[in-house]
């Protein structure tokens, strides 16, 4: 159980539902399969897959999961479907175009008929909800997948005070520090930027402008001369790859979204001893100590932009 990408979340008020009372609360949006002509459907489902409960608390964080199922229908098959439906229409019953209103109807004929030979999808968003330091942080690969767990949670509580990190400093202008030496703390190093923080072997650079180039480095030390030329015509940075206390690994991106994340051998070697036949007790040993590594790294993260989660409590 070992998260790919964080997008965290700061509450507002403070998360005061207790495992047992969240475990209730979903358990009436759980996740159910779909009927055959049915588009979607979105619930709670176990945290830590077959045999584990929809809640799975460990050190302050408690983990939950959603999970989706979609039919796929590809545009080509039903574009193709519906004009052939309405040349039909055409042809046999209308004898004439059809108006807007009738295409729309036509459309939903068509996609009902198709629904049963569809394809079925099933993906799993998972999250953590830490009170202490008042995050919740879901594993998604874009925002709005995020915000729909989100969105189940607030209709499962009935409210879900949250807020997205929006720092004082700019993140791509701290980013840019970081590659121009503005991050220097004492530290005799050309990777090191603050704290336990090191540059990776990624940046992606911008410059103002809606058509101006944009710049990938792979694979190369960030301070090297390629890099320095782009800095010196004002590009600046808008994702770049970080190391975290020889843990970890990602990227972060200007949103301050946090992407491809790899635990090192380090962490993950640490539940070896569990008994490998007890998956449960080894997923929720992964799970501790991703979180635990995760939230320092957070923290340790938003303090270079000037932020703390806790701050975004709203005055009572």
């Amino acid at each position: 159980m070992f998260f790919k990408n964080a997008y965290v979340f700061a509450f507002t008020r403070p998360f005061t539902t207790t495992d047992e009372e969240l475990h209730a609360a979903m358990h009436d949006h759980s996740f159910t399969p779909l009927g055959s002509t049915e588009l979607r459907h979105f619930g709670w489902t176990n945290s830590l897959g077959k045999g584990s409960n929809l809640t799975t608390e460990s050190n302050g964080n408690i983990l939950i999961c959603a999970r989706s199922e979609e039919k796929i229908l590809p545009a080509p098959v039903v574009k193709d479907a519906v004009d052939a439906a309405i040349e039909s229409a055409i042809d046999n019953d209308l004898g004439r175009e059809p108006t807007k209103k009738e295409r729309e109807q036509i459309k939903e004929d068509v996609i009902f008929e198709l629904l049963p030979r569809a394809f079925n999808r099933i993906t799993d968003t998972h999250a953590y909800i830490n009170a202490e330091q008042n995050t919740i942080v879901v594993n998604a690969s874009s925002r709005g997948k995020a915000e729909d767990l989100l969105a189940l949670l607030r209709k499962t509580l009935g409210t879900l005070p949250v807020t997205n990190i929006t720092p004082d400093k700019q993140p791509d202008e701290v980013m840019t520090g970081w590659l121009t030496g503005d991050h220097y703390d004492g530290v005799n190093s050309s990777t090191h930027i603050i704290g336990d923080f090191d540059l990776g072997l990624k940046v992606e650079l911008h410059s103002v402008g809606d058509d101006s180039p944009i710049i990938k480095v792979n694979n190369m030390p960030l301070d090297c001369e390629e890099v320095k030329i782009h800095l010196d015509a004002d590009m600046y940075v808008t994702k770049i790859a970080l190391d975290y206390d020889e843990t970890m690994s990602f990227m972060l991106h200007d949103d301050l979204s946090i992407k491809r994340i790899k635990f090192f051998d380090v962490i993950q070697e640490q539940n070896d001893d569990i008994d490998s036949d007890d998956a449960q007790a080894k997923l929720t040993g992964d799970f501790t100590l991703m979180a635990g590594v995760l939230n320092r790294m957070i923290h340790d993260l938003f303090a270079e932009f000037s932020v703390d989660a806790r701050d975004y409590q709203e005055a009572e």
